[in-house]
């Protein structure tokens, strides 16, 4: 099993995603535990990229989400859906990239250092939403396009086991 961390900061993100991705998918080989996975996930993607915060918050009742596996600071123990980032991109079931924090109405601060944040929705095989996925930045405009892809394709292991 390739139970190492990598360092991707400073690769181009696309082929940073593309390894971290196989990485992941080695690392996760015949896991079939979500917990699990979420905790894995976490820690490959947080020490890849040097994020301030990285972990998922879990569908825990409808309409609520409960942090679950993560790395980083203390996160929000409970975000209802529509609350702040996270609760917007589970409420609405999409990725949201948020560029710079401060200019987010809502926005739920855990961290004073975030300074910016992108959110995936996750779901089961069953295209059911079991969580998001949440990484924050102590750097303003630090989530793009490429990260949104990248963590997507990341992500879908969930709706694949």
């Amino acid at each position: 099993m390739s139970e190492i961390t990598l360092d991707l900061r400073g690769v181009d993100k696309s082929r940073a995603y593309a390894e971290l991705d196989g990485h992941v998918r080695a690392v996760l080989e015949g896991v079939d535990d979500p917990i699990t996975a979420m905790a894995t996930v976490s820690c490959l993607v947080h020490h890849a990229f040097g994020h301030l915060w990285t972990g998922f918050y879990r569908v825990v009742a409808p309409g609520l989400l409960r942090v679950g596996p993560y790395q980083g600071t203390l996160g929000c123990l409970e975000i209802p859906f529509g609350k702040g980032v996270c609760g917007t991109a589970a409420a609405e079931e999409r990725a949201v990239v948020v560029a710079d924090v401060a200019s987010f109405p809502g926005h739920i601060s855990c961290d004073g250092r975030s300074r910016s944040e992108i959110v995936l929705p996750v779901k089961d095989r069953s295209g059911t939403l079991v969580a998001v996925f949440d990484v924050d930045s102590d750097r303003v405009g630090a989530f793009g396009a490429a990260d949104e892809a990248g963590l997507a394709r990341i992500v879908a292991w969930f709706a694949g086991r």
